[in-house]
């Protein structure tokens, strides 16, 4: 009898997957194909974050933990909520989207309403709150704005338009996000989710139902964040989600090892425990803020190119600065209106170049303060020959025949980057659009 409990208990730890995260690397794609202008900042101003770090100011300890334990309170609220608890001037942002104006494919051809009409019917907005379910992603995601896989752009002939800027990629979520789900598509393949920070439609299979037990054993107080970008997890070997810098996990009782949920075949969470291959790659959260972890950790997002939305496993301008701050306990929202809003906000709107430069020196900290624009978000770094100096995932520069100089990818300049050139469009340059400084 004790040889055959024996038997079966080999049997079942044979049966429990190992999971283990290791150094990666992003697929290359069609993505880093995109143009990738220089212009004369990157080559004249010092492009290592190490630079600017020697320029950060003491980051009170006790602020730093206030605001991670607000950190904390919003990434679990998904599992909190009774129901959805969307703004009413947001709900509904991608129906209007694609009823209001033609949306086109990638070819530039029109989507005829008989095709959106079927994602909207899909989305099954009628049974809205109908399961109240709590769950998480057991692997890195994409968030879509209708529950199809589907690109849609506005006009591509236009500029500023068309790849890669799919309206239907709402976001990326990391592994390990709670959620809450509010209803099922009508087709069952898709989940409409409020995360932390965006809410939309998620494939059903890479999220998992939890319940009270599963809770109280993930919450539990103790948590890391992925310090190393593009890394992967591998489950028995095989791989299993790609891993960006900003994932969360918890500490396992142990202090070695962390947890992961897994997905059982009726879709229910399981606690599994993750190896790391070297324990550079992972953190205690908040990280401190100190000039070697600031520079270390933004060096992980220079030169990376610009995905829309998180896609093809990169990042847009919001996703950056959120990624980068939420390592130190900072929480911030999925685009740079929201991103605006989670900090205290000074207002530079309508200073003349001059003042405006001089409030920003004056009043941004280094690498824990946002600049915003309308439509963009940058993180402001320090000071170089007087002029500010800012990090951020940048799209391109306007020119004066309101064409983009495109610069596709995480870069670091002035805030008047193409300066040099005599074709960018005065008005349009950062420093003469920025509204506001945003501090934490």
């Amino acid at each position: 009898m004790k040889r055959l409990i024996l038997l079966s208990l080999i049997a079942i730890t044979s049966l429990q997957a190992d999971y283990m995260l290791k150094e990666s690397h992003r697929e290359k794609s069609r993505i880093d194909k995109l143009p990738k202008n220089v212009v004369a900042d990157m080559k004249q101003i010092p492009q290592d974050p190490a630079y600017y770090a020697k320029q950060l100011k003491p980051f009170n300890k006790d602020e730093q933990k206030k605001l991670d334990k607000l950190f904390n309170e919003k990434y679990f609220k998904p599992w909190e909520l009774k129901a959805i608890d969307i703004p009413e001037e947001d709900f509904g942002w991608e129906i209007r989207f694609v009823t209001q104006k033609p949306i086109y494919h990638e070819n530039g051809k029109v989507i005829p309403p008989s095709v959106y009409e079927k994602w909207i019917d899909n989305a099954n907005m009628a049974a809205l709150d109908s399961k109240r379910y709590r769950a998480i992603t057991v692997r890195r995601t994409d968030l879509k704005a209708l529950p199809t896989s589907s690109a849609f752009y506005r006009d591509p002939r236009k500029t500023g338009e068309g790849f890669p800027f799919d309206y239907n990629q709402n976001s990326a979520y990391h592994i390990n996000l709670p959620l809450y789900v509010s209803h099922f598509s009508k087709d069952n393949r898709w989940a409409f989710v409020r995360g932390a920070y965006a809410f939309g439609w998620v494939k059903t299979e890479d999220i998992a139902l939890v319940g009270n037990d599963f809770i109280r054993a993930f919450k539990n107080g103790n948590y890391a964040m992925t310090i190393r970008d593009n890394l992967r997890i591998f489950k028995d070997k095989a791989p299993h989600s790609f891993v960006k810098v900003g994932a969360l996990f918890p500490i396992a009782k142990d202090q070695k090892s962390y947890l992961i949920a897994s997905r059982d075949h009726k879709g229910h969470a399981h606690i599994e425990h993750l190896k790391v291959e070297k324990p550079e790659f992972i953190a205690k959260k908040p990280l401190a803020f100190t000039p070697e972890n600031v520079a270390k950790l933004a060096k992980e997002f220079y030169n990376e190119p610009y995905g829309w939305g998180g896609s093809y496993e990169c990042r847009d301008c919001s996703a950056t600065t959120r990624d980068f701050l939420g390592v130190f306990g900072i929480f911030l929202r999925r685009n740079s209106g929201k991103q605006a809003e989670d900090g205290n906000r000074i207002s530079i709107a309508g200073l003349e170049k001059p003042f405006k430069k001089q409030k920003i020196l004056k009043e941004a900290e280094p690498f824990r303060s946002l600049l915003h624009v309308p439509g963009h978000v940058v993180l402001y770094m320090g000071e170089y020959k007087g002029e500010p100096v800012v990090m951020h995932t940048y799209w391109g520069i306007r020119k004066k025949d309101t064409t983009k100089l495109i610069t596709g990818r995480t870069i670091i300049t002035s805030l008047e980057p193409g300066k040099e050139r005599a074709d960018i469009r005065e008005e349009s340059k950062l420093i003469n659009t920025l509204q506001n400084i945003v501090t934490f």
